[in-house]
């Protein structure tokens, strides 16, 4: 049992915890974090070539709370000779293999980051004289259980595919979730035809560089979306002023089922594709199709695959629903590629420690406070922190990049007790909340 009581300890290195990291780094605050993988890697599934992040390059870790940090992507760029070709380049939205070598980057150069550790029990030690947590973590090397203390946690645990019910089970080389494209691109592209099931962003990048791998028509992509069509993200700029922390306060003020009904409304924002992959798509469609070939390539919205199957005359056979014409019919293919998005990865150490203690907005979502703090049923000055599954609590930005400084500087001042980093609360045009105005 080491003796060492950390300020704080964070479950899970995603770039929200390296961020924490990293911030932490210049305040007298102890910190240690812990991460099952044995080294940093940012979705390395879906690392394709070409494809850029959707936030500009600021929404890094550490900018919108210290534009003086050493970890932020200019002091990155800096330090790896690439100012002057990224000045040149005169683009404000990173590729994304270079957004992953950024964080691998920064966790380089960050003490106290443990990779090949996985936690496997949280305990809660709420005595009076001496409140904090007890985290255990497995290190996969060795086997051996390592125990630390801490006044406080942060669970960063981030999300895990999710694959449609009745999936599971068949083989990963044959139907995948876009996580695993990579891994498995060099066998996709020997197959006949491949088909691509989802309408998110991650879809159509998929579907979009298996396009480009095209050769002499030998391969029939397809793609199937359950919306209604491929839609973009609507980037406009007052859209965008939803992602501030003053939309975040406003979304978190209104109750639970005003929160659902409102994360309806804002699905051009949460869902959509960005502007210039489908550009980038039709462009390519323009051209492989000049001279009237088509056949190659199959786009149908609105169906809703309800089932996947082997066949008799092998591949595999989706059971689909055109749900607006109500019309049921089998398609068949291949190879399967679900673009089917990701849910939180919830451990179970956390409900058998703390489902009892906690508050809950239904049965599934935690109540969360607005510094993104668990809400126990008892008072207590040492805090769970979560910054896994708040779309239902926090709004749209949730996930956004763009937000993650934000929520580390809710949580580094809440711990300090202080406003150790600036925090900017208004830097919006509209005004969302009508609860203080004056004529």
């Amino acid at each position: 049992m080491t003796k060492q009581m950390y300020d704080v300890i964070g479950i899970g290195i995603g770039p929200y915890n390296l961020g924490l990291a990293a911030l932490l780094e210049k305040t007298e605050l102890s910190g240690a974090f812990f991460e099952k993988s044995p080294s940093f890697a940012w979705h390395p599934g879906m690392l394709i070539e070409k494809m850029d992040l959707q936030v500009p390059f600021l929404a890094d870790l550490a900018t919108f709370a210290d534009p003086k940090s050493p970890y932020t992507f200019m002091n990155y760029l800096y330090e790896q000779d690439r100012m002057f070709p990224f000045f040149f380049h005169n683009q404000t939205k990173v590729p994304r293999q270079e957004y992953n070598h950024y964080l691998q980057w920064a966790a380089n150069q960050l003490d106290d980051l443990y990779f090949g550790h996985s936690i496997v029990d949280v305990i809660d030690w709420n005595e009076a004289d001496n409140p904090h947590y007890e985290v255990i973590a497995l290190e996969a090397e060795t086997g051996k259980h390592h125990h630390f203390l801490a006044k406080h946690v942060v669970m960063g645990t981030g999300s895990e595919p999710l694959i449609i019910d009745g999936m599971k089970g068949l083989p990963d080389g044959d139907v995948l979730h876009t996580s695993r494209y990579l891994y498995e691109k060099e066998n996709l592209l020997k197959a006949a035809h491949v088909t691509v099931v989802g309408s998110g962003q991650s879809a159509i990048e998929v579907f979009l560089d298996l396009l480009e791998e095209q050769r002499h028509n030998d391969m029939k992509l397809s793609l199937l979306t359950r919306t209604g069509g491929l839609f973009q993200l609507d980037q406009a700029k007052f859209a965008q002023e939803f992602f501030t922390p003053a939309y975040v306060d406003y979304f978190h003020s209104l109750s639970y089922e005003q929160r659902i009904e409102n994360l309806d409304t804002l699905g051009p924002l949460r869902k959509g594709i960005d502007p210039d992959t489908l550009t980038r798509l039709y462009s390519d469609l323009y051209h492989k199709t000049a001279g009237g070939e088509k056949d190659y390539v199959l786009i149908n919205p609105m169906t809703e695959v309800k089932s996947i199957s082997p066949s008799d005359k092998g591949g595999y056979d989706l059971q689909c629903r055109q749900w607006q014409e109500e019309i049921d019919y089998r398609f068949h293919t291949e190879k399967v590629i679900l673009a089917t998005g990701y849910k939180p990865h919830i451990p179970d150490w956390f409900y058998n420690r703390f489902e009892e203690k906690i508050k809950w907005e239904d049965q599934k979502h935690y109540r969360v406070t607005r510094d993104y703090r668990l809400e126990f049923s008892d008072q207590r000055g040492h805090h769970f922190f979560t910054l896994t599954d708040l779309t239902y609590s926090h709004g749209a930005g949730a996930t956004n990049l763009g937000l993650a400084v934000h929520r580390n500087v809710e949580i580094i001042n809440t711990i300090a007790g202080k406003d150790i980093y600036k925090n900017q609360r208004n830097p919006s045009f509209q005004t969302f909340s009508m609860k203080e105005f004056k004529e």
